[in-house]
């Protein structure tokens, strides 16, 4: 279901770039033929690269906890190392699953916006992490991307609550930063919820070695377990 999933990525961003930039669409068909058998068959959690001065690169651990603990526990099929990619690059398209983090500062240009754009209206995820200080920057940087939308509360009844992990009152809090209750806001196109913007909480920071923040195992587990419901929402729907 995965791969098929996975497949359409591509198949509905080529759809969308027939429609505009011609050498776009030859890149998206040259990956396309490109991928091998046994390519198609690993799927990675990618971590997206930006420009800004912002550390895109903290949580360094946490997307490989995340794919070996869904690999366990709902029996995934993901790589145990993150992908890295560059917001407006072709390479996102590969990835079902993109994750942003980061503590500060964050800036798109036009084309990575329109990149970003083009990949999650096509069937692509993306799960921003406020790891304390992005908040106001990834606000600015998502308008470029949507000016159309503006971030809204996720309700508790939406299903990225409630499978395979059941979430009744929402995020819960991971870390500590500023007194603030956790908040699970999102991006909607067509019904569809295609980024997950979690504030106050910092899963990312819940899916780190456990010696990193010494987080007691129970709030590990929460942490991991949304981070489940977050790829099985990017995985399964449509």
């Amino acid at each position: 279901m995965a791969i098929l999933n996975r497949k359409a990525i591509f198949t509905r961003a080529h759809s969308i770039l027939c429609k505009r930039k011609g050498f776009i669409i030859t890149l998206i068909i040259e990956l396309l033929l490109g991928i091998s058998g046994t390519h198609a068959q690993s799927i990675q959690l990618c971590r997206l690269k930006y420009n800004g001065g912002g550390d895109w690169y903290s949580s360094r651990t946490a997307l490989n906890n995340l794919s070996v603990y869904a690999n366990n526990q709902i029996q995934t099929q993901l790589l145990p190392t993150e992908a890295i990619a560059e917001v407006g690059s072709v390479d996102i398209f590969q990835y079902p699953f993109c994750f942003l983090t980061g503590h500060g500062n964050i800036v798109f240009s036009q084309d990575e916006a329109q990149n970003l754009r083009t990949y999650l209206i096509s069937g692509g995820f993306l799960h921003i992490c406020d790891n304390f200080g992005l908040d106001p920057f990834i606000r600015r940087e998502m308008k470029k991307v949507f000016p159309e939308l503006s971030f809204e509360l996720v309700p508790f009844s939406h299903l990225v609550y409630k499978k395979p992990y059941d979430f009744p009152n929402g995020l819960r809090k991971i870390h500590e930063h500023s007194g603030k209750a956790p908040m699970g806001y999102g991006l909607f196109w067509e019904g569809r919820l295609l980024c997950f913007y979690d504030y106050e909480c910092d899963l990312g920071n819940g899916w780190e070695d456990a010696e990193v923040y010494k987080d007691p195992t129970e709030i590990r587990t929460i942490a991991l377990r949304m981070g489940c419901n977050l790829i099985y929402h990017a995985l399964m729907s449509k």
